[in-house]
């Protein structure tokens, strides 16, 4: 057997047992009414572009990522999540992978709130290790059922008046085939790079962006209350940029989330669950 196999394998058995220890669901939801998972919060970001990448006028970028569906993560979560995104109304909105716990199953719960998080200039997705674990496929299946582009290792222009804006988004760094060239092939002047992970940094072979999205580090999850994860997880770049705002030489701005929802237990504490602004002047 396989070193990849029996991972999976020991994976697979660990995540039956958290499922049946986590009452399928249950503990999650006593978790959110006592105020466990956090209540979502909007923080934003401003990038400036250089002027001969100036935009025809601002374009308002909504990220969220890491969403955990299952009995990790109560489904009013993604309502609340939902109810900002409307409140925010931004231009485009940007997925950032890990969509599901356990089951790829679990993606059904975010059914209603991708039907209803619609932006104006589209929704784009990438793909998180969660996601390749437990059957990417009708994942991406779901998310392109509620109206969301599913980018794997391909760049896509905005609608006008940005059409020199690309999307452009890598496969997960670790799990997935991620392909930096042909990520980038045929991207537009202004590059919005999207990638699961700050790993996304480490695949990146040489190529430019202006700003760039990631999530997967939960900003630790469980943090000290002036925000320093307490975990970090593994990875050259994950450990290293684990939440915040990481300012790259010769390009522009790695941009790291909290995400939405939890992994392995549900509890977040001093990393609230986020929808970040980031405004494109």
């Amino acid at each position: 057997m396989s070193s990849h196999k029996h991972q999976q394998l020991l994976r697979n058995a660990f995540e039956r047992v958290l499922n049946a220890f986590l009452l399928r669901g249950l503990v999650a939801g006593m978790s959110y009414r006592l105020g466990g998972l956090g209540r979502v919060r909007v923080t934003r970001q401003h990038v400036e572009l250089d002027p001969e990448r100036r935009l025809a006028r601002p374009l308002r970028i909504g990220f969220a990522s890491d969403f955990h569906a299952g009995p990790t993560t109560h489904p009013a979560v993604f309502d609340d999540l939902l109810a900002a995104i409307r409140a925010e109304a931004p231009d485009v909105l940007l997925l950032g992978g890990d969509y599901v716990c356990f089951d790829a199953a679990n993606v059904a719960a975010l059914r209603t709130f991708l039907a209803g998080a619609r932006a104006p200039l589209g929704t784009y997705a990438v793909i998180g290790n969660h996601d390749i674990w437990n059957g990417r496929a009708l994942i991406e299946d779901t998310l392109r059922a509620g109206g969301a582009e599913v980018l794997v290792n391909r760049s896509v222009a905005l609608p006008a008046p940005f059409g020199d804006v690309s999307v452009c988004g890598i496969d997960d760094p670790w799990t997935g085939e991620p392909s930096a060239s042909a990520t980038f092939a045929g991207a537009g002047a202004v590059r919005i790079y999207l990638t699961h992970s700050p790993d996304g940094l480490y695949r990146l072979d040489r190529q430019r962006f202006d700003v760039a999205f990631a999530g997967h580090t939960h900003g630790g999850q469980i943090a000290l209350p002036d925000g320093a994860p307490l975990f970090r997880p593994s990875g050259p770049n994950s450990r290293e940029f684990c939440y915040g705002r990481y300012d790259q030489p010769d390009n522009g701005p790695l941009i790291v989330s909290c995400g939405v929802g939890c992994s392995g237990i549900p509890l977040r504490l001093n990393a609230d669950p986020e929808l970040l602004i980031c405004t494109l002047r």
